[in-house]
């Protein structure tokens, strides 16, 4: 197996709970609270050793929240550097209305990370990069890290002739992007956001995917489309992935698990069909358990070789209008992101 390095500059500390009822105007008294090591790139380490791999994970930790952190990884024996900074790591917070089945989710901003706290994040990645192998950098930028930031991994990355995937939004994705990368793995709406359009069609999916390819910008994208499944485009054409028909109970950490298997398999030397069947195995799994929990392998495993089985993964050439493009399902609810 190839090595994999994954890097989270904005960890969150994922508190879940329920309620009856999310109302304005009154204490709302919650059930048993969970606490998870969450955030982009520890989610994807988290997976990869629940599948069977190994990773190193980089992470920055501050404060009391990022001690909590901290001890919650160790109890996970998943090999970790942490780069110590000022500020005190975020919370985020899920919350279960259980009279109606909805999830309500608070994502909150960071802590602001100075120069030197970000520039030695990625002095630790150029130190830590496996020749050959994977980095995954992924999740939110907190206040202080400039936009190129998963740009400058992208280079570092190539210099050690390592591949560089990369799941963000936003300007920290289109700087990724402008940069060139091996993989990344927008969601739908993100896709559009940077396209400036919804994608809603099957077509302009594809075309966007595949214009991204075609004009260098990653080698292949991983699109996820929610109750829709996955679309994989890469220089040798189109895959296409319908999800499998599972009970979703939460979306948090779907989109992670769905990368996770999926570089796990690419690291293991499988073939992108295998991997984005993985892929979409991890994030249905995912869906299927409570709160902020992710998935497990015997249920990764099983989903995947039914996959396999009855919904056969075949690539096809890629529309003429995306190979000269340039830049300048199954559930009620979604089952990967979108």
């Amino acid at each position: 197996m190839q090595p994999i390095l994954t890097l989270t500059v904005n960890p969150a500390l994922d508190v879940s709970t329920a309620t009856e009822r999310v109302f304005s105007g009154h204490k709302l008294r919650c059930g048993a609270s969970r606490l998870d090591p969450g955030g982009g790139g520890v989610n994807v380490s988290r997976v990869v050793q629940r599948l069977g791999g190994r990773t190193l994970a980089v992470y920055t930790a501050g404060g009391p929240t990022g001690e909590a952190y901290r001890r919650l990884i160790e109890a996970e024996r998943i090999p970790t550097l942490a780069v110590p900074i000022q500020g005190s790591t975020r919370e985020d917070f899920t919350v279960d209305e259980t009279t109606t089945g909805k999830q309500f989710r608070f994502v909150l901003q960071g802590p602001e990370l100075s120069e030197p706290e970000w520039r030695l994040c990625l002095a630790l990645v150029a130190d830590s990069l496996p020749v050959g192998g994977y980095v995954v950098a992924s999740g939110s930028l907190p206040p202080g890290v400039p936009d190129d930031f998963y740009a400058r991994v992208a280079r570092l990355a190539r210099r050690h002739d390592a591949r560089c995937i990369v799941d963000a939004s936003g300007p920290a994705l289109a700087e990724a992007l402008a940069e060139g990368v091996f993989l990344v793995k927008p969601s739908r709406r993100e896709l559009g956001l940077h396209f400036g359009t919804t994608l809603e069609s099957g077509e302009s999916q594809v075309e966007a995917a595949a214009g991204l390819v075609a004009d260098g910008s990653a080698e292949h994208v991983a699109l996820t489309l929610g109750g829709e499944g996955a679309i994989l485009a890469s220089k040798s054409g189109i895959l296409r992935l319908a999800v499998p028909d599972v009970e979703v109970r939460s979306t948090v950490g779907a989109g992670d698990s769905f990368l996770a298997a999926f570089v796990l398999r690419l690291a293991q030397g499988r073939t992108l069909a295998e991997a984005l069947r993985a892929a979409v195995a991890a994030g249905s799994a995912t869906v299927t358990t409570a709160a902020t929990e992710l998935c497990h392998r015997e249920d990764v495993e099983r989903l995947e070789a039914g996959l396999a089985a009855g919904q056969p993964t075949e690539p096809r050439e890629q529309p003429s209008a995306a190979r000269g493009s340039r830049r300048g399902s199954v559930s009620s609810r979604p089952s990967l992101p979108e």
